[in-house]
């Protein structure tokens, strides 16, 4: 029966080697394609062994050092701010809506549904963001519109205080003195550490990869966040690459890593992602199936 198990759980973990193996070589192909000679590229498409190693693609990008560093710079700042303000904003709505002796529990509820439902448009909310707030060519521009971002998060986070904090601890709470805003920080958020991780790495994610709100609000360069800049630079390779110039021009046009280039941006912009994502992953299961089973 032992010899069973064991035989068992071996075919498991090789099962899932094999599976993690298969979601890393994407990752690996766009590793060693970003510094892959260009010509190879071309001839023999991606591989995961390059004959001919070139960081030409690199060395293009890091041209603009100081442009790659200031957009890192506006990218973290805008990311962890806003993650971190989006995170209160969200639990401080999701709490008073998980208590059903709130009053107002169910119209909030539906207000909040509703914003997932239907939104202001894309004119609207740019003249509500440059007109009223003049948030333009602020960084601002860059985490409020990604504050609150989808109501799902506070329904998520609401019904993860529901299901997992006992009202018996808010009561005993009340019992000993303490008020609201007492026993939401110091026992609620400390047993609410694995939807903070969820939410927080769902957050994370949507304002590292944010290109579209520096697009629409942001023309001062020092202000580009790192996707937007990325983006920016891929599309002047793809003008250059069509435009009709002869000369030296077009040789050295002809020369760009272009392939490789869409590579290294790609690697440049996961990397701090992936560093990020260990960090949440303790909770991050825990916190995705909350509400699944009830014991």
């Amino acid at each position: 029966m032992e010899r069973t198990n064991s035989r068992t759980q071996l075919v498991i973990h090789l099962f899932f080697v094999v599976v993690s193996a298969v979601c890393l070589l994407p990752f690996f192909l766009l590793v060693t394609s970003s510094i892959t000679d260009e010509s190879e590229i071309i001839r023999n498409g991606y591989t995961l062994f390059p004959k001919h190693i070139s960081f030409a693609a690199y060395e293009y990008l890091l041209n603009d050092a100081s442009a790659i560093l200031r957009a890192y710079g506006n990218t973290f700042v805008a990311t962890v701010i806003g993650t971190s303000v989006s995170l209160l904003i969200i639990t401080m709505l999701a709490y008073p809506l998980s208590r059903r002796d709130f009053p107002w529990r169910k119209s909030l509820s539906f207000f909040v549904f509703f914003t997932m439902l239907f939104n202001g448009g894309l004119v609207p909310t740019y003249f509500v963001y440059t007109q009223v707030f003049d948030l333009k060519n602020t960084l601002l521009a860059l985490i409020v519109p990604y504050l609150l971002l989808n109501g799902f998060y506070v329904l998520l986070a609401r019904t993860f205080f529901a299901n997992t904090i006992p009202m018996e601890i808010i009561e005993s709470a009340y019992i000993d003195g303490a008020g609201e805003f007492r026993i939401f920080w110091r026992i609620i958020l400390p047993l609410s550490l694995p939807i903070l991780a969820t939410v927080g790495l769902f957050q994370l994610i949507n304002y590292w990869n944010d290109w579209f709100n520096s697009l629409i609000f942001i023309t001062d360069r020092k202000l580009f966040n790192l996707q937007y800049l990325l983006n920016k630079i891929l599309l002047d390779i793809q003008f250059l690459s069509t435009s009709d110039l002869g000369g030296n021009q077009a040789e050295m046009i002809a020369a760009l890593p272009k392939e490789g280039v869409r590579m290294a941006m790609a690697v440049i912009g996961v990397v701090p992602i992936l560093i990020a994502y260990p960090f949440f992953q303790r909770f991050f299961i825990q916190g995705l199936t909350v509400g699944a089973v009830k014991g």
